[in-house]
């Protein structure tokens, strides 16, 4: 039976626009850091590259305000794993870079070195406790 490639999505989430990396093990980048804004538009061509990319998709992105909201939902209704991590994780994370680029870009890919080092241990998102949350913050 022929295993799956695992394929990491590394999402930098912005007020406006996200930046989007897409790796690999083994240093292969299937899509250069790419931006996407939070339009419905950009979201449904986001999940149309997503499945043409094939594998076995993770989705990694920070807990920035409330901008990741519409981006892990939409992503999670199109039947993909989702994780929501804290910013503080992936500052933390070192993926060896002797450089410390500080762009979207360079952040996106960072995320998605995060995600295959850490593939097996990604929380999955979960929208009741998102909901749980809202709720307890109304009362």
């Amino acid at each position: 039976m022929k295993s799956m490639e695992i394929t990491a999505v590394g999402i930098d989430v912005s007020k406006s626009k996200s930046t989007v990396a897409i790796r690999r093990p083994g240093g292969v980048i299937v899509a250069r850091p790419f931006d996407i804004s939070h339009s419905n538009h950009d979201l449904e061509k986001l999940v149309s590259i997503l499945k043409t990319t094939g594998g076995d998709i993770r989705v990694v992105m920070e807990h920035t305000s409330n901008y990741w909201k519409p981006i892990a939902l939409t992503l999670k209704e199109a039947g993909f794993y989702v994780s929501v991590v804290n910013a503080m994780l992936i500052h933390d994370f070192s993926d060896n870079s002797i450089r410390k680029l500080k762009t979207d870009r360079a952040d996106s890919l960072k995320i998605a070195n995060y995600a295959l080092t850490f593939w097996n241990e990604l929380p999955p998102f979960n929208d009741e406790d998102e909901t749980r949350l809202v709720l307890r913050e109304q009362s």
